[in-house]
């Protein structure tokens, strides 16, 4: 081998990019909503990663839109200021007070982090909430629980947890057209006049929807859905999700995770992603390789 030839190592690289080629062109121009969660949010290495990925997306003309969480944050900090947490189906019961201190840190320290990072990898971003523009308008949320004794239903009041109830996408047009990255938190004004606290899952499948995106991404703490026996299920329908639910294979936090997926692909989302947020770059993996990183769910 001549001292000019290319090493194994490079022509790895070069086979990737011809490997991504097609998936360049058919996402040129299309937007990719992706909701930022979990623990990798806490580890400033996977955010520095994530924010790169970003950029790049936007590098190559795809249109990403970020939609962020910070559960655990906001715990840490309602834990600091000696406020209690209950959950009820994995939604935090939020008082007034709480709403006060979950928008401070989702809207105010998260959101402008987030920007910071994509600004210091080289893009543009803007953080904003729901009540930006008038973004999102918010209805309470209501739950049900049955009575273990009993077994009759009684309505669970959850406080100030909301869920999308319109979608305007003015304000995510012009930031888009602007060359500006959308970061978003998920805190929306009520048709009350009350601030509401809303999943960050819902809150991305919700403007993916409007936006008619090409994908919604919900990064996680797990790798996508797994079979009973913990292998990977790479590609599932609304159909798939029901019976695997109704069997028990899928339980826990990832049936609402699901949940959004159906409600966006049925909405008009060409397909959801859920992906595990810890691997540096899977997003990239997933969007660009033939093998993919995580569970797709199409119609």
């Amino acid at each position: 081998m001549s001292a000019h030839d290319p090493t194994p190592e490079m022509m790895a690289k070069t086979e990737t990019l011809v490997e991504a080629l097609p998936y360049l062109q058919r996402y040129a121009g299309k937007i990719f909503v992706v909701k930022y969660g979990g623990h990798a949010m806490g580890n400033a290495e996977l955010a520095r990663d994530f924010a790169e990925d970003i950029v790049l997306l936007k590098a190559v003309g795809i249109l990403p839109v970020v939609v962020h969480g910070g559960g655990p944050q906001i715990g840490s900090m309602l834990k600091r200021l000696g406020i209690e947490s209950t959950f009820v189906d994995g939604l935090r019961v939020t008082c007034e007070d709480t709403a006060r201190i979950a928008e401070m840190v989702l809207a105010g320290s998260i959101n402008k982090e987030l920007v910071a990072w994509v600004e210091q990898a080289g893009g543009r971003a803007a953080g904003i909430s729901g009540k930006d523009g008038g973004l999102v308008r918010a209805r309470k949320v209501t739950r049900t629980t049955r009575d273990p004794g009993s077994a009759i239903e009684q309505v669970v009041d959850l406080g100030f947890v909301g869920e999308p109830e319109t979608v305007d996408r003015t304000l995510i047009d012009t930031l888009l057209a602007a060359g500006i990255v959308p970061v978003i938190a998920p805190v929306a004004t009520g048709a009350d006049g009350h601030t509401y606290n809303i999943n960050a899952d819902t809150m991305a499948g919700h403007i993916a929807a409007a936006l008619g995106a090409s994908r919604l991404f919900l990064l996680t703490d797990v790798p996508g859905v797994l079979s009973k026996d913990k292998a990977l299920l790479t590609d599932l329908t609304p159909a798939d999700i029901a019976s695997l639910t109704a069997d028990g294979t899928i339980t826990g936090g990832m049936i609402p995770k699901l949940e959004t997926c159906t409600r966006a692909v049925e909405s008009g989302v060409d397909a959801a992603v859920i992906l595990d947020g810890r691997i540096p770059h899977a997003m990239l993996l997933e969007i660009f390789t033939r093998r993919g990183a995580g569970t797709l769910v199409r119609k």
